[in-house]
């Protein structure tokens, strides 16, 4: 099969045809329909996340259809549609898994970093973390779903209980969420990068009710600002902007260092957290909204082997909504 490989850190992935995998117990083989490319494999593919696996297969917000099960695998139908998302499988046995904490397991396996992903033609996944994809979705429309969605639903919640909500960086998983939020009647506030009139405008026609550049305040105090930038000086700005007993979500997996600050923006009961991976648990909320509300999203795709022409795109910030790889098709919309 033709694959899209990381040879090492901070060097361009290589097209090159390599085997396609065989399912082991409880595992799925898919043909990948579509893989997003979201800003985590950049984080991969220049070095940033460690230890990558050896000439890995980055990309884990995947779209296939399953063609194989192994043995024991029960949960899919050959032909069904299913998504296959960052947090590809975990211990079952750690404190973590064992109070309903998967996503901080002790010994984790991702998609794309730690095991192969779906820069590829084929994948095999653990079908237990899988997920069904509803209908009223197309392939494309349903890649961001995987990690933008999900993981940006898990951010999320520590706002659903906000009527104020800033989203410092509007790119895939703000565009997204700003949809749920406007389908549960919060209001949005949209932060870009100094100068990004674009995604300001972006996020206004999406239904942000304000939307300005990182380094202003927004006109009314926020109950919780997303930090979805990977820009750890974007930490006390963000302070700066929320109410007395507010709350800062880091929600990447990669940041920055965050800058010292003074402790009077932190006082007054404001909090910090920051969002690890995912859980099935999300998964299944996030889904079970998706298919109640279609979310609208908007993807820019590519040929597998303009992987790394599309990468450099979201490393300049050039990308309005998100961005995927086709592996059969050659009718994609890259220019």
């Amino acid at each position: 099969m033709k694959a899209m490989v990381l040879e090492r850190p901070k060097s361009p992935l290589v097209l090159k045809d390599v085997p396609i995998p065989e399912p082991g117990p409880g595992e799925i083989l898919l043909e990948v329909l579509v893989c997003g490319i979201c800003r985590t494999d950049l984080h991969v593919v220049d070095g940033e996340l460690p230890n990558p696996k050896p000439n890995l297969i980055p990309g884990h917000e995947v779209i296939g259809i399953v063609r194989k099960r192994g043995p024991g695998a029960t949960k899919f139908s050959i032909g069904e549609r299913v998504g296959v998302p960052w947090l590809g499988k975990t211990c079952g046995q750690c404190k973590f898994c064992s109070s309903g904490r998967e996503n901080l397991c002790d010994q984790p396996e991702f998609t794309g970093y730690t095991r192969d992903g779906g820069y590829a033609e084929w994948i095999k996944a653990d079908e237990r973390f899988c997920f069904p994809i509803p209908s009223l979705y197309t392939d494309e429309e349903a890649a961001p779903l995987l990690c933008a969605g999900l993981i940006g639903f898990r951010s999320y919640k520590h706002a659903e209980k906000s009527d104020r909500i800033g989203f410092y960086g509007f790119g895939a998983a703000a565009h997204i969420l700003i949809q749920i939020a406007n389908y549960q009647k919060k209001a949005i506030y949209a932060f870009s990068k100094p100068g990004d009139i674009e995604s300001q405008n972006f996020s206004l026609s999406l239904g942000a009710v304000w939307s300005g550049d990182s380094t202003t305040l927004p006109p009314v105090p926020l109950d919780v600002a997303i930090i979805f930038a990977p820009v750890g000086s974007l930490v006390p700005q963000a302070l700066r902007a929320i109410e007395k007993g507010g709350t800062v979500v880091c929600a990447g997996i990669y940041m920055s260092d965050i800058p010292s600050f003074p402790y009077k923006i932190l006082w007054e009961e404001r909090k910090i957290v920051s969002v690890a991976n995912l859980s099935r648990k999300d998964g299944e909320e996030f889904f079970k909204i998706a298919s109640q509300l279609k979310i609208q999203t908007q993807v820019q795709t590519f040929p597998l082997s303009e992987a790394n022409n599309a990468l450099q795109r979201l490393r300049e910030g050039k990308v309005q909504g998100a961005l995927a790889l086709i592996p059969n098709s050659m009718q994609c919309n890259s220019n």
